[in-house]
This record gives structure tokens, C-alpha cells and sequence, in this order.
């Protein structure tokens, strides 16, 4: 990771972490390093908050007055302009977003010209840029100044494309949907309505400052009292950018990325169609969807957090299906990134086809109690190095064997460190992620 970029960007509070002159230099850059051979074409997507406004149009002033075009899609998912970036021959992609962060934060994150993350060269170089150690770059004069269309256009294509993966009619089936109050609020009930479901949409409403406040995928309780009430088959809660994607079976349980790489994995190798047999998941996967995996004869590739690593192992190896327990799930025959609204339209599959309810197609998989603590320090690097930390994490990894696991992780986007612990029984979690806080805490 970089001084500014994590694993999903460049992320923080508006105005405090991340500026409107970072965006400004971030879009100078790209427009720049776009513009050398022929005239850079950028695409640029927002979700709903208040801040995304003000990062817009920095990105504009910036892209433009390096003389790239800018091309903008408005409020939009981060997988649409991963698919309209790949599709329409754009050099790249920027997506203003923080995700499932609270309105006060935003992000920015790059996608190149195949939809994939940008390299960690070209973050690098921004990175210098924004801190002054690359020289000034050119302003681009007279007619060679960029300008900016609207290309609301390619939502719509994109809208199109979701709606042509769906392999049958969802007439009579019920569907809900929460939208996080975010960039799905006016896409998903489209696609499931054209599809012929009865949709009960929630989280449609944004006003700047509530995206995934008490809703979305991080807050599914609205979706599953919902799912109860109105007695739906099956409902799907996205995220702010609508990478992610977390399900409530017909009973209200919650079916989390785990259980939709099991029934989606288990789905793709009856089909023939699980390319090398295996689904790759993260070190934070529950030991659950592992043994699941080996009963089903699937095997499996674990990389570290965040969907960036799934999709690297993914495109290094051919594998079709790949995510984690957080509702990043990538089908690589269909996108580059995790697609909320596609991965719903994955699991209506599996339920229409096999004609199985999503509870029951889930059931094949027991979830090991597992709990996560976040701590929040100044330095994350020193606490990993840390020597008694290290001999308390060897230590708690002997007690547990086989029996569980202790994982300790910095935060790809905020100054934390995550200590998981997965166990037979919740008081074992409890004890051992308890004596790793406590002991982080004396260092802080």
C-alpha cells in the first residue's frame, strides 16, 4: 500500500484526508498520462454523497485542463464504469467513492483501461505528484484544453447488460431489495422490474448524507424485516458503490459472501463450468466455506484482503468465481470488480434453475463462530512488528490448533488493526480476540 492509496483507493473524511486538491492533482495526472500519444479518454462515475459533487468536478477541472476528456456518468456504480470503461474503449476509469463508509468519508479509486485496478506503478507516480516530487506538468493550451460531454448513456448500456445475463423470467418470484440509499437506488429495481420480479425496493431515498446509514449491505436488519413481512423469496442489500452484495434467505437469515461463493461454486461445478475447480477466497473466510468446499471436492486459492488480490489470483490463473464474507464477489466471465447487482442476478440463477430455495441451497455450509475487533492506533506497521504481540499471536494460534485460527490484519483503509478469531464456541473467540485488544491497547 501506498502513503494515500490502500486497497480500494485513495480513501478518508472529505476535506480532511482526502482534498479537493488531491482530487484536482489526481486528475491532473491522469489527464496527463493519458494525453501523450493521442487525446486521453477518462470516465467518471459518483455515488450519492455530498462530497462526490466537489470531487467531480476537481477531477474535471484537473483532467481537462491536462487536455483529456472527461466523461461522465454521474451518479453510478463502480462496476458499471469498470464495464463501460472495458466496453467503450476509455483509457480510464475513476469511480468517487468511499464504499460502505459513512457519508462524512469519500474515496477515489482508478481503474485502468481493462477495468482492473490501476497498477500500483501509476498510484505511485500520482502519489509523488500530489506531494510535490514530480515536476509541474503542462497545462494544456488553446484548443488542445480537454472538455467534458455527458455520457449518461452508458449507464444505460450497462443496465442493458445486466439485464441480458439473467437466464429466465423472474415472474412470480418477490424480490427486495436495499439500496443503501447509494448508487443502486436508481438502477437495481429497473433490472429486477424489467426481469418480471415483484420488487419491494428500500434505501431509495438519499439525500447526501445518509448512504448506508442504517441500511445497505452493512446494516441488513431493514432488508430482512422486510423479506419477513412481506413473505419474499429472496432479498439482496448492496453497498454505497454497489460492489458488494449481502442476501437474506426467505427465512430472513443473512446469506453473506461465504455462503454465495459455497452455492454459487457448488452451482458452477455441477454446470461444468467452475473453471480449474477452484473459488478463491481471502485469509478472513470463514473456516466454514473451506470444509464446505472440501465435502463438495471444490478446491480452493486464498489471497490476502481485499478484492483487488481475489481478481489478481483470478485473472493469474483463469478461475471464474472469486470474493469475500464482506459481499465482494467477481465473476470473471461477466466483470473485473465485484458487482453487487450482477451477483444477485448470479444467485436468482442458482435458485431458478435448481428450482431450491436460497435457504436450503445455502444449508450445506456450517459457519465456525467467528468475531472481529478493530483497534484503533497511530502506527499500524509498529504494532504488527511488535514483539510481544507477535509471541501472544503464536501463542493463541498453538492453543487453537486445528480447532481455529487467529488472524491478525492492518486495515487497507483505515488507520486500525482487525484481530479475528475464529473458534469452536463464541467464549473462545471472545477470550482470545479479548487478550489481543487488551495487549494492543497497553501500545497504543
Amino acid at each position: 500500500m501506498g502513503k494515500y492509496f490502500g486497497t480500494d483507493g485513495f480513501r478518508g473524511e472529505a476535506n480532511t484526508v482526502l482534498t479537493a486538491e488531491h482530487a484536482f492533482k489526481i486528475g491532473r495526472y491522469l489527464g496527463w498520462y493519458y494525453n501523450q500519444n493521442s487525446k486521453g479518454r477518462i470516465v467518471i462515475g459518483k455515488d450519492t454523497r455530498r462530497s462526490s459533487y466537489m470531487y467531480e468536478y476537481a477531477l474535471v477541472a484537473g483532467i481537462t485542463a491536462s487536455g483529456s476528456d472527461a466523461f461522465l456518468l454521474h451518479v453510478t456504480t463502480t462496476p458499471s464504469v469498470a464495464y463501460v470503461v472495458r466496453t467503450e474503449n476509455f483509457d480510464c476509469g475513476i469511480m468517487v467513492s468511499a464504499s460502505h463508509n459513512p457519508y462524512s468519508d469519500n474515496g477515489i479509486k482508478v481503474l485502468d483501461g481493462n477495468g482492473h485496478k490501476i497498477s500500483a506503478e501509476v498510484e505511485l507516480a500520482m502519489e509523488k505528484y500530489i506531494d510535490g516530487e514530480i515536476d509541474e506538468l503542462p497545462y494544456a493550451k488553446m484548443d488542445k484544453i480537454g472538455v467534458a460531454k455527458d455520457y449518461a448513456i452508458g449507464r444505460n448500456r450497462y443496465i442493458g447488460y445486466l439485464i441480458s445475463l439473467a437466464t429466465r423470467s423472474y415472474d412470480g418470484m418477490k424480490v427486495g431489495l436495499d439500496c443503501s440509499n447509494g448508487s443502486t437506488f436508481n438502477l437495481a429495481k429497473n433490472v429486477f422490474d424489467a426481469l418480471g420480479a415483484k420488487t419491494y425496493a428500500i434505501g431509495c431515498d438519499p439525500d447526501g448524507t445518509n448512504i448506508n446509514k442504517n441500511c445497505g449491505s452493512t446494516h441488513i436488519e431493514a432488508l430482512q424485516q422486510l423479506v419477513k413481512e412481506k413473505n419474499l423469496d429472496v432479498g439482496f442489500a448492496f453497498d454505497g458503490d454497489a460492489d458488494r452484495c449481502i442476501a437474506v434467505d426467505e427465512n430472513g437469515n443473512e446469506i453473506h459472501g461465504d455462503y454465495i461463493l459455497y452455492v454459487c461454486g457448488k452451482y458452477l461445478k455441477q454446470c461444468g463450468k467452475l473453471q480449474g475447480n477452484t473459488v478463491v477466497a481471502t485469509v478472513m473466510s470463514n473456516m466454514g466455506l473451506f470444509k464446505a468446499l472440501d465435502t463438495e471436492g471444490i478446491e480452493y486459492c486464498k489471497t490476502s484482503v481485499g478484492d483487488k488480490y481475489v481478481n489478481e489470483a483470478m485473472v493469474a490463473n483463469g478461475y471464474v468465481l472469486g470474493g469475500e464474507q464482506s459481499g465482494h464477489v467477481i465473476f470473471s466471465k461477466h466483470a473485473t470488480t465485484g458487482d453487487g447487482i450482477l451477483t444477485a442476478l448470479m444467485l436468482m440463477e442458482v435458485i431458478l434453475e435448481t428450482r431450491e430455495s436460497l435457504g436450503k441451497l445455502a444449508s450445506g455450509m456450517r459457519m465456525y463462530p467467528q468475531l472481529l475487533k478493530n483497534v484503533r492506533v497511530a502506527d499500524k506497521k509498529v504494532i504488527m512488528e511488535n514483539e510481544q504481540v507477535k509471541a501472544l499471536d503464536k501463542q493463541i494460534a498453538e492453543e487453537l490448533g486445528e480447532r481455529g485460527r487467529i488472524l491478525l490484519r492492518e486495515s487497507g483503509t483505515e488507520p486500525v488493526i482487525r484481530v479475528m478469531v475464529e473458534a469452536e464456541t463464541d467464549e473462545l473467540c471472545e477470550k482470545y480476540v479479548g487478550k489481543m485488544v487488551d495487549l494492543i491497547e497497553t501500545l497504543i
